[in-house]
């Protein structure tokens, strides 16, 4: 009787270190952003989580940085790149100093509209752009819809005549920068967490962004007239370090892709009503928006894409299947 006792205690405590085992066997990425709870950003990645750890049967679990916690996009990508950081959201116009191929995103009124956006996104042809930084210490996960991009300041704008002269804070794109310039306006890269008080401040007169963007981050406390001129629709981009990748297993690896493109289906709907929300919110706040005629502004940017063929005829070929998609 005591050695079969002894013997259930054993195996007990051989079962009890195995279910320890197993529990601590999970293993936790690290996900940095830069928006905050509110934004369908984080929405999105708190369903990439879930679904992550439900297709891994438990063996992955991601903890999101909301807020810029761990640095801004261009520091998470950094930490991304070492494998210091597992994930990280950041966008094409991001990206594009990382790879040129990301960069066509950041082009003026490249889409025809937001039907062929979301169809481009979920490409063949979109998942190859994904795999273009492969050599520069990250992939590409998943699209997340970022809607369109317009201008907003103190007064309408219109016409890209009402541009000539303010300072516009862009994003640390070299087609952003180049794309403000065509328009007549003054480019001025500036870190997302600080435009508020450059707003406020007068150190910049103009942004762009879009909707959910400019309202969650109060943008429109401080420049209340959000002219509508929707000049790009860049995506947000969600990525994982190569050296991360390389240690997950094949069934782990299909886990997160598996979950990545869920969470693009998901992110076009949290967006759209997002978008909606926020539009109707900020009216209710004494925000103007106003209906913008598109045809200058495109005018405008006209001479970029001749530019490109000149000189990038790779990334024009981009251009072209990207036009070609409907």
């Amino acid at each position: 009787m005591c050695l079969t006792k002894h013997f259930r205690l054993t195996l007990l405590t051989i079962g009890c270190a195995l279910l320890s085992a197993n529990s601590s066997a999970a293993t936790t990425l690290k996900l940095s952003h830069n928006q905050n709870k509110s934004h369908p950003v984080h929405h999105a990645l708190q369903f990439f989580a879930e679904k992550t750890n439900e297709l891994s049967q438990g063996e992955l679990k991601i903890r999101i940085y909301s807020d810029a916690q761990l640095g801004t996009q261009r520091e998470s990508l950094e930490l991304v790149q070492k494998g210091a950081l597992a994930l990280a959201k950041s966008n094409a116009a991001e990206l594009e100093a990382f790879s040129k191929q990301y960069g066509v995103y950041n082009l003026p009124y490249l889409f025809k509209d937001k039907t062929q956006y979301h169809n481009v996104l979920r490409s063949r042809l979109g998942k190859t752009i994904l795999q273009a930084s492969s050599d520069n210490g990250f992939i590409g996960l998943a699209y997340l819809d970022a809607g369109a991009r317009s201008f907003y300041a103190a007064k309408a704008i219109k016409h890209p005549d009402d541009l000539k002269g303010l300072k516009v804070r862009v994003q640390p794109s070299p087609t952003a920068v180049n794309m403000v310039k065509a328009l007549g306006g003054n480019p001025t890269p500036l870190a997302y967490g600080e435009l508020y008080t450059a707003l406020q401040q007068n150190v910049v007169d103009a942004a762009e962004n879009n909707i959910p963007s400019y309202t969650l981050s109060r943008h429109h406390e401080v420049s209340s007239i959000f002219s509508q001129d929707e000049h790009t629709m860049v995506p947000d981009v969600l990525v994982i370090s190569t050296k991360v990748w390389n240690t997950l297993t094949p069934e782990n690896r299909q886990a997160l892709e598996s979950a990545a493109q869920q969470t693009t289906e998901k992110m076009f709907e949290l967006w759209a009503n997002s978008e909606n929300q926020e539009k109707q919110k900020a009216i209710k706040q004494g925000v103007t928006f106003v209906e913008v005629e598109k045809a200058a502004f495109k005018q405008a940017v006209e001479p970029m894409y001749q530019e490109i063929q000149q000189t990038h005829p790779d990334l024009y070929k981009l251009v072209e299947k990207i036009k070609a998609i409907e």
